[in-house]
């Protein structure tokens, strides 16, 4: 469905300007701007997505990955396609990197904000995610169907590479419960080279979703020869630690896919230093992603209690009472039922 866009304005001429993710991509006329979704109709913009679903499932809230928002609980998950990154390792590449220039997806589907709404009640999920793709550029979509989630007591989160407009996190933050913010390199060179992209809107809008009360946990694909150095894995956890040492960080295992096919399977070793590194910078949590064997249950930084006992994505044991550890009384951070 095409549907007029948000946050975008007229730079006359039939020309636009979109001030939803930090390209701010300026649109002639019949153009689409860099996600490949949104296009510019004779001095208006719309999105060519809107309730038109690529991917809907009931997953573990684990899988986002969130482990500190209502852990063992489910997320009806939604994506359309397209994507304002283009990073050669994306592991859902065929449909974050499809757009809508040229003839129409055929994989998509209608699935109507609330018609979502409705399959996650059925469906008994706590939440209801945007994840998959990336949510900013099916805006509308999301914000709508948050909007109606929030009149059904259902909480709403993001799954996302942050590359987000302030106006775009402020005019979400009433609906927006929780976002995992994909934290990729800290190096800007690396963030153009790879994924087209700047690091310093990612790490704005971090530190806004953390002011603005929404929770926050971080993600790091570590890429072999990309970002696995001592230096920036030491930079990604100093900067957490400067918005919150309480924040998650999720460690994850690269796999080849997509363009990346020559990278060998981060080591294991590598993980572990990584933790170790982020414990060291004072991260009170750091967790292995991608790793079916270790490093997923959550520990009070304490008293070294395990708190929750993980299998992959799914909650054996949650003895977090109150919010605290229950040995000896710390508050963990997190939003507990």
């Amino acid at each position: 469905m095409i549907k007029e866009a948000m946050l975008y304005k007229s730079l006359g001429d039939s020309k636009v300007e979109c001030n939803l993710c930090a390209h701010r991509c300026q649109i002639l006329d019949s153009k689409f701007g860099s996600c490949g979704v949104r296009q510019n109709k004779k001095g208006k913009l719309y999105t060519n997505v809107y309730g038109e679903a690529i991917a809907s499932h009931i997953d573990p809230i684990e899988k986002k990955p969130l482990y500190h928002f209502f852990p063992g609980t489910t997320a009806y998950s939604i994506a359309t396609i397209g994507c304002n990154f283009r990073c050669p390792f994306c592991q859902n590449w065929q449909i974050s990197q499809a757009t809508e220039r040229g003839s129409r997806n055929s994989g998509s589907y209608e699935l109507k904000p609330e018609e979502v709404v409705k399959e996650a009640k059925r469906n008994g999920a706590k939440s209801i995610s945007y994840t998959y793709t990336e949510p900013t550029i099916f805006f509308e979509y999301a914000y709508d169907t948050a909007r109606l989630a929030k009149n059904e007591n259902l909480y709403n989160s993001f799954v996302t590479n942050g590359f987000m407009t302030e106006e775009a996190v402020k005019t979400i933050k009433p609906y927006l419960d929780a976002a995992n913010v994909d934290l990729k390199f800290f190096n800007d060179e690396t963030y153009k080279k790879m994924c087209q992209g700047r690091l310093q809107p990612v790490l704005d809008s971090i530190k806004l979703m953390k002011k603005l009360n929404i929770w926050i946990e971080v993600t790091t694909l570590v890429v072999p020869g990309l970002n696995d150095s001592d230096e920036e894995l030491r930079k990604i956890a100093e900067f957490i630690v400067s918005v919150d040492k309480g924040i998650p960080w999720h460690i994850s295992r690269f796999f080849p896919d997509y363009k990346y096919t020559d990278a060998v399977p981060t080591p294991l070793e590598t993980l572990r230093k990584a933790e170790g590194i982020g414990k060291e910078a004072g991260l009170r949590y750091v967790y292995l992603g991608n790793v079916e064997s270790e490093g997923s249950d959550t520990v009070c930084y304490n008293c070294g209690e395990i708190l929750i006992k993980r299998a992959i994505y799914f909650v054996e044991k949650n003895r977090i009472k109150d919010g605290k550890c229950p040995k000896c009384g710390s508050k963990i951070d997190g939003v507990w039922s």
